[in-house]
C-alpha cells in the first residue's frame, strides 16, 4: 500500500503541484481513508519526501540505464532528454517552483542529488565525446558539467522562461542544441544535424 500511495501522490503531484494537492484529494482519489495514508506517512511533508526522493532514484536508474547502452555521446543526451520529458510530464503546474516555495529542504536536498547525478553524467558524455573526436578537444570537462546544469535549472524557471511562451519540451530542445553546437567538431555537427532533421520529420 505504501508503494502504491507513493505512486498516485507522485502522478498528483506532478500534475497539479505539491501545495495544490491535499491529503484529502490523495484519499479520494485512492478511494482510501486519510486514516490508511496516515499510518504509513505522519504527514503531508514525509509524503512529499519521500514521493521526490522516489522519483529522482527513479529519474537517476534511467539515466544510468540509458548511459549503459554505450551509444554515441551526442544521441545519448537526446535520449535522455526523451526519457525524461515522458516521465516528467510536461509540468504545467510548475511542480517544482512550489517545492521550493513550500518545502524549501526537500527543494534543497534534490538540487543537490540533481547536480551529483547531471555533473558526473555529463562529464562522462564530455570525456567521451572528446575521445572520439565529436566534441573539441579543449574542452574544460569541469566548466562545461557544471555550466550545463546551471542552464538546466535555469530554463525551469517560470519567470525567465514562462510557460505561456515556451513548453518545456521546446526549451530542452532548444536548450540540448544550444549546448551541443558550443562543443562539437564538424564531425559532431553532422551527427548533431541529423538528429534534429530526424526529429523534425
Amino acid at each position: 500500500m505504501r508503494e502504491k500511495i507513493i505512486q498516485k501522490a507522485t502522478d498528483m503531484f506532478l500534475n497539479l503541484g505539491f501545495k495544490s494537492i491535499t491529503m484529502d484529494d490523495l484519499a479520494n482519489e485512492m478511494g482510501i481513508s486519510k486514516k490508511t495514508i496516515y499510518s504509513h506517512f505522519k504527514n503531508k511533508t514525509e509524503l512529499v519526501q519521500e514521493t521526490t526522493m522516489s522519483m529522482s532514484d527513479f529519474i537517476t536508474c534511467g539515466i544510468d540505464n540509458i548511459i549503459a547502452l554505450e551509444k554515441n555521446p551526442i544521441e545519448e543526451l537526446y535520449e535522455i532528454k526523451k526519457f525524461i520529458m515522458v516521465h516528467l510530464k510536461d509540468e504545467k503546474s510548475s511542480p517544482l517552483y512550489q517545492l521550493q516555495k513550500y518545502y524549501p529542504k526537500i527543494h534543497s536536498s534534490l538540487k543537490e542529488i540533481q547536480f551529483e547525478c547531471t555533473h558526473r553524467c555529463v562529464a562522462e558524455n564530455v570525456k567521451r565525446g572528446m575521445e572520439m573526436g565529436i566534441y573539441r578537444d579543449n574542452l574544460n570537462v569541469e566548466f562545461v558539467s557544471r555550466i550545463y546544469f546551471t542552464g538546466v535549472m535555469s530554463i525551469k524557471d517560470n519567470n525567465v522562461f514562462p510557460t505561456e511562451i515556451f513548453s518545456r519540451a521546446e526549451l530542452l530542445d532548444y536548450y540540448l542544441e544550444y549546448h551541443l553546437r558550443g562543443i562539437v567538431t564538424p564531425k559532431g555537427r553532422n551527427i548533431l544535424n541529423s538528429i534534429i532533421n530526424s526529429n523534425q520529420e
